[in-house]
């Protein structure tokens, strides 16, 4: 039975567009890309070393697969782990119009999401890792379907762009599973979902 690990770089107000270049995503007139880039030390490269040593296949949102085929294939040298992994492995993508990708190793999830998804853990192994994709990530979460996030906060707020839990995500509880800080200052954190919240109260009982 394979496991969903989700990895996404989000800024302190939750931002998670554009990450990795200007032109990278502008939905909505967006002129923030690339604000991850200054904060790319060598403790946040070791980190992703670690994450690329683990995965047996990828998951990834309509957006990512385009970016990610649109660089990656070009990449050769056998010794850069992201690229020998990402064009290596297989790679999954939930889409209605994705017909004919070129991205060698792709297959299209065109069916119920649940159901195709659910199908992939039972026949794989190891990780499968869901990359950026942050619609892809709370459709799986609402699912019960993402095992555990890593999530890397930035210590930077941008004030507008795409959010990753927007007003409407369904309501998630997680469990803290470790974390780190970069030389930069990235929190790189760990959490395991766990289900929906649990409520309580602060206020004393009546007759305390």
């Amino acid at each position: 039975m394979g496991k969903l690990v989700s990895t996404i770089f989000v800024t302190l107000d939750g931002v998670y567009q554009g990450p990795g270049g200007p032109q990278e995503d502008t939905r909505g007139g967006f002129e923030h890309g690339g604000w991850s880039f200054v904060y790319g030390d060598e403790g946040f490269g070791e980190f992703i070393g670690e994450v690329f040593e683990r995965p047996s296949a990828f998951l990834l949102g309509r957006r990512t697969y385009d970016i990610f085929a649109g660089y990656w294939p070009k990449v050769t040298d056998p010794a850069n782990r992201v690229a020998a992994q990402l064009n290596a492995l297989p790679k999954y993508v939930p889409s209605a119009t994705l017909t004919d990708p070129s991205w060698s190793g792709t297959t299209v999830l065109g069916g119920d999401l649940a159901k195709e998804v659910t199908a992939l853990k039972e026949r794989t192994d190891g990780e499968i890792q869901v990359h950026g994709s942050g619609a892809l990530v709370r459709s799986l979460l609402s699912l019960d379907l993402l095992d555990t996030v890593h999530l890397a906060t930035f210590p930077v707020v941008l004030g507008s762009g795409l959010r990753l839990f927007p007003e409407g995500s369904v309501p998630t509880r997680f469990r803290h599973a470790g974390g780190r800080v970069t030389p930069a200052g990235v929190s790189i954190q760990t959490y395991d979902a766990a289900g929906r919240p649990e409520y309580g109260s602060y206020e004393l009982p009546e007759n305390a």
